[in-house]
């Protein structure tokens, strides 16, 4: 039956395909952290009692016993912090938030126009005009024609603001015809690209099993191309049986907070083309209540990851004109997802289009990339004062010319703060993008971090966080100012397969000489020994910063361990 899997929908979409996390392993003799997972050592009165051990870093020490704190799931909504100073005699509060529109004109015929000033634009907000505080003209960042571009680390170096496309083949949710015919249109449209592309564009395949980037950001068409040749695509037979209606919807979620978290640190504009149905066929008048209830909050959620990450969702079908329109489980000439109007409404609320009910499919991968090249950018401070994180803020953007159209995004939601980590019970959405990252190949760049191996101890690494990254608590009377990060540290053979994982909560200390409130920039160390294992080639480094909820991955090929001296026998 569908319905009784889907009332079980988000707890799916949070724990499918997510492995049980290890027990972490001590980074180094005297380093002090909690693991991830691992059973509490420690009961709040003994911790209370016992200092926490001294790192070998000066600027580590342990976070102590798991602190009980509310699930991220339901934590109230992000409000600022207010610091208690001690002999204080009064609060300040200061509350701040901008919302930056990426907006995209087109005339009648629908072909787009860049000569507009900012005195053209008129934007409302629920119904209330707004001032524009900075306006940049459409294609302000389109990177330099003398600059290459081959990877995300040539992209935030060379061009950080640069606008990019991430292409995205659906392979879970489209029938196996259309998945070639969509192969076909996309092939097509590159062969009449010029040999180097305009924007950096990445290209991404994903199935029920496998999360596929198959290649990272690049100019080089050929590039694109040749991946493109060498991805074979396996048959979707589980979109063929209604027991797996639960799994597709979870994939296209995770996925969908998956590539916004790893885009994240790049400031640029993020064009997300996605060629494929996007969720199964399911129309939501039979469904119970709260099931219902439970997808409007994962669109919810994927609305507020996408506009953090200044992604624009474009969803093309690559079925066109279709000769069985029920094929899908839906009718196309009404609904052409199928009944399920959220994917729809995730493209209309990022500031993107649906396209669809055409064979020239190649033509509608041009439209979108175009728009993404296209775009103006509007940033107003809202006069809005509400904070209820379930209401949807309505945007409405008005142009001078009336001949003119507008496409940018539907509006907003308040986005809720990461809640704090508890290491005895991680949520299982913590859970879900940590082990995300970490068996991905696909760079996460939220937060920048480096990894040096020692020259003396192959095993031996430390990983440096930017500063730029990291907040920094108050001081208090009793505690000094500081800042948590979870480390999750993975190795896999030559298969990619993963060999052994393990996560950790690390706390680093500022010395008591600091300010204790203001802004703080120190960069963090992490000292980390891996276990020897002569089948590992790859180690990947997830680095979350606990106040942001970002993420930052860093990866370093193994070398040959120096073979063991056999041992000699005894004379």
């Amino acid at each position: 039956m569908i319905i009784p899997r889907l009332n079980m929908l988000f707890a799916v979409m949070l724990a499918c395909l997510i492995p049980v996390l290890l027990p972490a392993q001590q980074t180094q003799s005297g380093q002090a952290s909690v693991p991830l997972l691992a059973a509490q050592q420690a009961t709040p009165a003994q911790s209370a009692t016992q200092p926490p051990a001294q790192s070998a870093n000066p600027a580590m020490q342990s976070s102590g016993a798991p602190t009980q704190i509310p699930n991220p799931a339901v934590q109230a909504p992000n409000t600022p912090s207010t610091p208690t100073a001690p002999n204080s005699g009064y609060t300040l509060r200061t509350i701040s938030r901008l919302v930056v529109l990426d907006v995209v004109v087109v005339d009648k015929k629908g072909k787009v126009v860049k000569d507009l000033s900012r005195d053209d634009f008129k934007v409302d907000e629920e119904g209330e005009p707004q001032t524009v505080l900075n306006f940049e003209l459409a294609g302000a960042h389109t990177p330099d024609q003398q600059l290459s571009i081959e990877s995300t680390a040539d992209l935030d170096r060379l061009a950080p603001r640069a606008p990019v496309d991430i292409i995205l083949l659906d392979e879970f949710n489209t029938r196996f015809e259309d998945m070639a015919f969509a192969r076909y249109s996309l092939k097509k449209f590159l062969d009449k690209q010029p040999d180097k592309l305009p924007e950096p564009t990445m290209l991404i395949a994903v199935d029920l099993e496998h999360f596929t980037v198959l290649r990272d950001y690049t100019q080089n068409k050929e590039e694109l191309i040749k991946a493109l040749d060498h991805h074979f695509a396996a048959y979707p037979w589980q979109m063929h049986q209604a027991a797996w209606v639960s799994e597709r919807y979870a994939t296209a979620f995770i996925t969908l907070r998956r590539v916004a978290q790893a885009v994240i640190g790049h400031p640029g504009h993020k064009n997300m083309i996605w060629i494929g149905r996007g969720f199964p066929a399911l129309h939501f008048a039979s469904l119970e209540i709260d099931s219902a209830n439970r997808i409007e909050s994962a669109v919810q959620d994927c609305v507020n990851v996408l506009r953090d990450a200044r992604v624009t969702l474009y969803t093309i079908d690559p079925a066109g004109v279709q000769v069985n329109p029920g094929v899908y489980g839906g009718d196309s000439a009404v609904d052409p997802f199928g009944g399920n109007y959220e994917f729809n409404q995730l493209a209309k609320a990022t500031g993107g289009r649906t396209l669809f009910g055409r064979n020239d499919v190649d033509m509608e991968i041009g439209t979108a990339i175009q728009d993404g090249s296209s775009f103006y950018t509007l940033t107003y401070r809202p006069t809005n004062t509400s904070y209820d994180p379930r209401k949807f803020r309505h945007i409405k953007v008005t142009l001078s010319r009336p001949d003119l159209s507008v496409i940018t995004r539907a509006g907003y939601y308040l986005e809720r703060g990461p809640g704090r980590v508890d290491a005895a019970n991680p949520s299982r959405r913590l859970m879900t993008d940590l082990v995300a990252a970490d068996t991905s190949t696909m760079v996460y760049d939220g937060v920048h971090i480096d990894v040096a191996a020692s020259p003396t101890d192959p095993e031996q690494f430390v990983i440096h966080v930017d500063g730029h990254n990291l907040a920094w608590t108050t001081a208090t009377d009793t505690e000094p100012r500081h800042s948590e990060v979870i480390l999750m540290v993975s190795t896999y053979d030559k298969k990619g397969n993963e060999l052994k994982r393990a996560a950790e909560v690390l706390r680093a200390s500022a010395p008591p000489t600091v300010p204790p409130t203001g802004r703080l920039l120190r960069d963090m160390n992490l000292q980390y020994k891996l276990d020897y294992n002569p089948k590992a080639v790859r180690a990947r480094f997830t680095v979350r910063v606990d106040a942001s909820g970002r993420i930052g991955t860093a990866d370093v090929q193994l070398g040959q361990h120096p073979a063991t001296p056999a041992p000699q026998p005894a004379q």
